[in-house]
């Protein structure tokens, strides 16, 4: 039997453009439309990114998105890794929660940029590479990271950008297996970080995996060897972060047969995934009975083991203290459904933060476990509101809007594109993002990717 890390290496560097059925290509190119408009907006619409992009900023070819400055590489890597997750608005992967492009696309386009031209189509296929490994290492766990103490979707992200980027400067299978050696010595994210009330660091986790995973890369086709075994040696990446608790066929079974990024979800709100039906239930609930925040006595949310930190501590959620915080609120972010009809970018400023009916209302709001089957961990959930006439109102849901099961139309993948790019700090107008959302979505003519970002 093969060694399970060279496996997955070889199919990596052996995968090409054509393999990729047009869905896929389909998918990659959405990706990329929508993590670089999220990255675009994060630039002016948020402060925890720019000790990044102020670090970042020298003489370099790499476009910082969303700002006309320039960085090397690893920097530039380092910035829009940093903006990739600030407004929690990238793409997601409910089967192994995660965000498996939010290091790839910052790493991918700082390649792109000191390394090309590179192509479309040698773009998308080393996005398809990246998200691909990201993803089946999330799948193929039997211990959860957090059973440790970590925090998941850096990690994963991070090996999976390593393996991306070493494929877009087109590696031989031993350079990809060492450039996800290079990244398992540089990637690693503590849980702290959802239970410490100021940091920002949630925000800006991914400039980190980002910046590793150009670095693995560059290193490994500089000749820097890895192990041979990063994934299941006996020290590798699932002895140390799950007890040596993996599914062979989960990692490389199928390997070219079925493409995970087909079945990402495309965030129609910006906050943590697991928020997003109560959302969803709190907006149709208004919408159905036509009543006013100021009508609502409690609201209960029914929700799993996943989302439990979306609701505690009670006190800290109910009353976030940083943007990133009240993304991860559940209590928040109805709040702010139920008041405002909407949770948008706006949303999360300070002054919606010191909003005394928001939070008055977010503090009506507690939970209990609801651990109904046929549900997606972490992505379902139920919401009951109960009013002051009495009335008594209910609503669940097995998963939310933007999944593959309900999914966003390109259309609404350009309008929300265009909506982040016009919040930039260098702003774009709606014709040029509408132009530049064109030329993504035809990536694969494109004879320079790297160009397209400058």
């Amino acid at each position: 039997m093969s060694v399970i890390s060279d496996q997955l290496s070889e199919w990596v560097a052996g995968l090409a453009f054509d393999d990729l059925p047009e869905a896929t290509v389909t998918a990659a190119r959405r990706v990329l439309l929508d993590a670089s408009g999220v990255m675009i907006g994060a630039s002016g619409l948020s402060a925890d990114v720019r000790p990044f992009v102020d670090l970042a900023t020298s003489d370099g070819p790499c476009a910082i998105l969303g700002t006309g400055m320039k960085a090397l590489p690893q920097m530039a890597a380092i910035a829009n890794g940093a903006m990739a997750h600030a407004l929690d608005f990238e793409d997601a992967f409910d089967r192994a929660p995660g965000h498996p492009n939010a290091s790839l696309v910052p790493a991918l386009l700082a390649l792109a940029q000191s390394h090309g031209p590179l192509d479309g189509r040698r773009f998308l296929t080393a996005l398809v590479a990246g998200c691909e490994v990201s993803c089946r290492l999330g799948l193929a766990l039997r211990k959860p990271l957090e059973d440790g103490g970590w925090y998941p979707p850096p990690i994963l992200a991070g090996l999976g950008a390593a393996a991306g980027a070493a494929s877009l400067l087109g590696a031989s299978s031993d350079q990809v297996r060492d450039s996800i050696s290079l990244a398992l010595c540089q990637v690693t994210m503590p849980g702290e970080i959802k239970h410490s009330a100021g940091t920002v660091i949630r925000a800006v986790r991914e400039a980190f995996p980002a910046q590793a995973a150009v670095q693995s890369a560059l290193l490994a086709l500089a000749g820097v060897a890895g192990f041979e075994q990063p994934l299941e040696g006996q020290a590798g990446f699932f002895a140390l972060y799950a007890d040596g608790r993996f599914d062979r066929d989960d990692l490389v079974g199928g390997l070219g047969r079925r493409f995970w990024i087909d079945e990402l979800t495309f965030k129609p709100w910006p906050s943590c995934r697991g928020t997003h039906p109560f959302i969803e239930m709190a907006l149709a609930l208004t919408g159905e009975h036509g009543f006013d925040a100021s009508d609502v006595i409690s609201v209960e949310a029914g929700i799993d083991e996943v989302q439990r930190m979306l609701v505690e501590p009670a006190s800290r959620k109910a009353a976030p203290r940083t943007a990133i915080d009240a993304k991860f609120s559940i209590p928040f972010t109805v709040a702010l459904a139920l008041n405002r009809g909407r949770v948008g970018l706006d949303d999360f400023s300070s002054v919606s933060l010191a909003d005394p009916v928001v939070l008055g209302l977010a503090a009506r709001i507690s939970a209990r476990q609801d651990n109904s089957a046929g549900r997606l961990r972490g992505v379902g959930g139920s919401l009951h509101i109960a009013l002051k006439d009495g009335r008594r109102m209910s609503a669940s849901r097995d998963t939310a809007l933007g999944s593959p099961e309900n999914p966003l139309d390109e259309s609404a993948l350009v309008e929300k594109f265009s909506d982040c790019a016009a919040r930039a700090a260098v702003p774009l107008d709606h014709d040029a993002a509408m132009d530049l959302a064109e030329q993504i979505l035809a990536l694969q003519t494109c004879p320079d990717v790297g160009a397209l970002f400058t």
